[in-house]
């Protein structure tokens, strides 16, 4: 089974070093790195206003938890808005890709 995960990012060069990590530690096989968003917010009870870089990770549903976990570690924003979900429907060719991930990582 197939995961997605979305997490906004500081700026594209966190987005794609972050990004990066994951991929070489085998804990995703995708970053869709988008461009800026303008977020509104509530954070320490206040109302924020800024713009950051949308990123949807794509892994496989086993990996989904270590996947987070890294990338909660790895953000360096102090709560950073990490989303992870496992995918009800994917492509065979998708399937296959991204249970590859997982079977490479023993998991």
């Amino acid at each position: 089974m197939t995961a997605l995960i979305y997490c906004p990012f500081p700026d594209s060069e966190t987005a794609e070093t972050i990004g990066g990590v994951l991929l070489d530690e085998g804990l995703i096989g995708c970053i869709n790195i988008g461009a800026p968003i303008r977020s509104l917010f509530i954070w320490d009870g206040k109302k924020g206003d800024g713009t950051e870089i949308p990123g949807l990770l794509k892994t496989d549903a086993a990996l989904l938890e270590k996947a987070v976990a890294r990338l909660e570690g790895l953000h360096p924003y102090d709560a950073p808005a990490i989303l992870g979900w496992r995918c009800d429907v994917a492509g065979t060719a998708t399937q296959a890709w991204l249970g590859a991930i997982g079977a490479s990582s023993g998991d």
